[in-house]
């Protein structure tokens, strides 16, 4: 039995779940979004991204061919991810907040045959012109009354090194299904991830790997659940987990450009959300007004933590969730480990006249089906929970010989499928990290965890130079790439220490500047504003003469850490 093909519909390309819905429940919405109060039904977006599908092959594109899309917008994102697939393409998004070589890296590394972007875009794009430019471009233009209106922007033109077509064409064409074959084995997406020793990687997923990657959380859900999503498409949390998983179940998104503290509730009950993630640094945002006695009466009931911080029970208790969600979440393997955790009584979450979707007994009934553990909220207390793997996955923490540990041993997570197909296919273009990744038949996630000695699965630390901050990953190798290029500076070394607030990271650089140089770090932070995302801009700038290495002449960042943590007080992570 193959459990990725349970369900209401016996496909695992994600576009045939949105052609049966188009026809079987084809007046309902599919989004809702709540930046400019847009509803578009299944059938409404069946027939849009069919038109999109037609104008890429229209272009010359191929099956197989990548494009990058490069958009704020969430909702042109999605219209154009989807059209991307049913033409047989490949989805390669690009951070919204990239530029300059950031950019320039990705563009010149994926080498698509076609961009899709908006005219916000437009300024980065000419500034890299000549690094990346050649690439024939298709422009997203916001009319007047959109939220992302802006006279100034529409009149900006793109530098001639590009060829520009709007997207408005893409809109118009035929509608009817395309002829193309895709099965669960193509390739449906390159999504990038941070390196850590070198550039960032891009990482190659077939369709199945989207089937994989929702197919625990979907035995939770039912076409009645509404998710709601803030999290970036560039990301496999927003584009995948969260609105490609809903075209699995029929289920409605409701759709915002990003997070808003102020709002979020406001959200939540206009497009009455059933199930939302939580990242580390969102939660911290929601706990702090004051408590209210209206807190409870809200409609999520199912709510994914990522990672689950050691609150998890009073947040959920404070408002009313029925059920939090933890595992271990990767771009290379999908969601290989979950667990349920229920955190009220019975008829105390969610208010009856409220609550949407599974009841909860049939919820843990498909959960044990599936070997999804469940466990009670109070009895989660230790940090780094994330569950164990479902049958068609295993799971082993290999020391660096790759031989298997002892439980309660830290150790490096690997993961095996049962499937093929089901994590990624390769780091694209990078066959020396491929091979490396997969060395003694295990995919080796790069992060330390242990097996408990009850049998689940524990979270530690990253493994590398990889910096967690505001919900992004951070290479430090990009970072220090990017502050070398100072004409003032001949070295950097990047680390991370415990941000003030929940268990993500603050960025630190230590500098070593030319001699002669009288740069300050007033002025390395106003240099950076212009070179990198407000995101992975550095808190803690200290210059020294020396960065300590070792006899072999690696940099010994552990001692750069010692010394800053010792210096602002704070305890050295273990």
């Amino acid at each position: 039995m193959n459990p990725l093909m349970e369900g209401t519909f016996p496909e695992e390309v994600v576009t045939k779940g949105l052609e049966y819905w188009a026809k079987t429940a084809g007046e309902k919405t599919f989004l809702y979004y709540g930046e400019d109060e847009k509803r578009i039904s299944y059938q409404q977006f069946h027939q849009l991204t069919n038109s999109i599908g037609h104008s890429l092959m229209d272009q010359g594109i191929q099956k197989g061919d990548r494009i990058s899309v490069f958009l704020n917008n969430p909702y042109i994102t999605i219209m154009v991810m989807f059209g991307i697939w049913k033409c047989g393409a490949v989805f390669s998004p690009i951070n919204f907040n990239y530029r300059g070589k950031l950019l320039s890296y990705q563009l010149n590394d994926t080498k698509p045959k076609l961009l899709i972007t908006e005219r916000s875009k437009v300024p980065v794009l000419n500034e890299i012109s000549l690094e990346a430019g050649g690439i024939c471009t298709v422009i997203h233009n916001p009319k007047e009354g959109d939220h992302d209106y802006s006279a100034e922007l529409a009149a900006l033109p793109l530098h001639p090194n590009y060829q520009e077509i709007p997207l408005d064409l893409f809109l118009q064409g035929e509608n009817s299904n395309l002829d193309v074959e895709i099965n669960y084995w193509d390739t449906a997406n390159i999504i990038y991830t941070s390196g850590t020793t070198g550039p960032a990687k891009g990482v190659v997923q077939s369709h199945r790997w989207i089937n994989g990657y929702t197919a625990g959380s979907r035995q939770m859900m039912s076409s009645e659940d509404v998710i709601y999503n803030d999290l970036p498409l560039y990301h496999v949390g927003g584009a995948f987990f969260n609105v490609a998983k809903a075209v699995y179940e029929g289920c409605t998104v409701g759709l915002w450009d990003k997070f808003s503290p102020q709002q979020f509730w406001n959200r939540i009950h206009k497009c009455k959300a059933t199930m939302v993630t939580l990242l580390d640094v969102m939660i911290p945002w929601l706990v702090n007004p004051e408590p209210s006695e209206n807190d409870r009466s809200n409609t999520l009931n199912k709510v994914h933590m990522q990672p689950l911080p050691l609150n998890h029970h009073e947040v959920a208790q404070s408002f009313g969730f029925d059920i939090v969600t933890a595992g271990f979440g990767q771009t290379e393997t999908g969601n290989p480990l979950i667990s349920i955790i229920l955190e009220t009584e019975e008829g105390e979450g969610t208010p009856p006249s409220l609550y949407k979707g599974l009841s909860r007994q049939e919820i843990m009934d498909q959960c044990e089906l599936n070997n999804i553990p469940i466990m009670v909220g109070k009895q989660v207390k230790k940090k780094g929970y994330m569950g164990t793997t479902p049958y068609y996955f295993d799971a082993a923490i290999l020391d660096d010989n790759d031989v298997e540990v002892p439980s309660g041993e830290v150790g490096q997570l690997a993961l095996r499928p049962h499937l093929p197909h089901l994590i990624l296919s390769e780091y694209f273009n990078k066959p020396e990290s491929t091979v490396k990744s997969f060395r003694n038949l295990w995919f080796h996630t790069g992060d330390a965890a242990y097996l408990g000695e009850d049998g689940k699965y524990y979270f530690v630390d990253r493994l590398g130079g990889v910096i967690r901050c505001r919900g992004e990953k951070i290479s430090s190798y990009q970072l220090e790439d990017i502050i070398n290029g100072h004409p003032e500076i001949n070295l950097t070394a990047a680390f991370p220490i415990p941000a003030e607030v929940g268990d993500e990271d603050d960025v630190a650089v230590y500098v070593v500047r030319n001699t002669g140089s009288s740069l300050t770090e007033a002025q390395l932070h106003e240099w950076v504003k212009d070179k990198m995302p407000k995101y992975m801009w550095p808190k803690h700038v200290r210059f020294t003469d020396e960065i300590p290495r070792t006899p072999t002449n690696k940099v010994e960042k552990y001692k750069l850490q010692q010394q800053l943590m010792a210096e602002l007080r704070l305890r050295v992570p273990q």
